[in-house]
């Protein structure tokens, strides 16, 4: 019974995977990057979603971007302001590093390591570890996340969130001007 166990759990591992990083979209946007997409003050609303349960965490976000330094060696510096429907706060702040052309690496408050982030084909792919906080207590998750424009000009971040390699939730962020 056990050994029939492990080879359904080996076996489903690769549909799992694919799970993993989000699926760009069929049509999108304008072109992004990450200065233009964090830029100056944002707004935003979200949500975070369990798989398992269904259980959902929404959240409001006032983001303000500056940017420093030269072309090729720029410093993004996200001050995130969160509100969640449970009346929880938090504040977070990305501090983003140029290493070259359409790749950056990035640390906040709740990062384990370096996030690094790819600017290509108009959108922005970006992949951390955090120690997520929530009511329940504090979690080491994995974000995979896509960001790109509508075609509206809106900012839409999808993320898949792994816990210990397994994909167990989404995030959708829709961010505007």
């Amino acid at each position: 019974m056990q050994r029939r166990t492990l080879l359904l759990g080996l076996a489903a591992l690769p549909l799992a995977a694919c799970a993993a990083a989000p699926t760009p979209p069929a049509t999108q946007g304008p072109a992004i990057d990450l200065v233009s997409a964090f830029r100056g003050r944002t707004t935003g609303r979200g949500h975070f979603r369990v798989w398992l349960t269904g259980d959902e965490r929404r959240f409001t976000a006032r983001l303000n971007g500056t940017v420093t330094g030269r072309d090729g060696a720029r410093t993004l510096t996200v001050v995130e302001d969160f509100l969640y429907d449970d009346g929880q706060k938090d504040r977070l702040t990305w501090v983003f590093r140029q290493q070259g052309p359409g790749r950056w690496t990035g640390k906040r408050e709740d990062t384990v390591g370096e996030a690094t982030v790819i600017e290509a084909d108009g959108r922005i792919t970006l992949t951390y570890t955090a120690d997520f906080r929530s009511p329940s207590g504090v979690n080491r998750l994995g974000f995979q996340d896509i960001l790109y424009a509508a075609p509206d000009g809106t900012i839409i971040n999808d993320a898949v969130v792994s816990r210990a390699g397994i994909p167990v939730a989404s995030v959708r962020f829709v961010i505007r001007r």
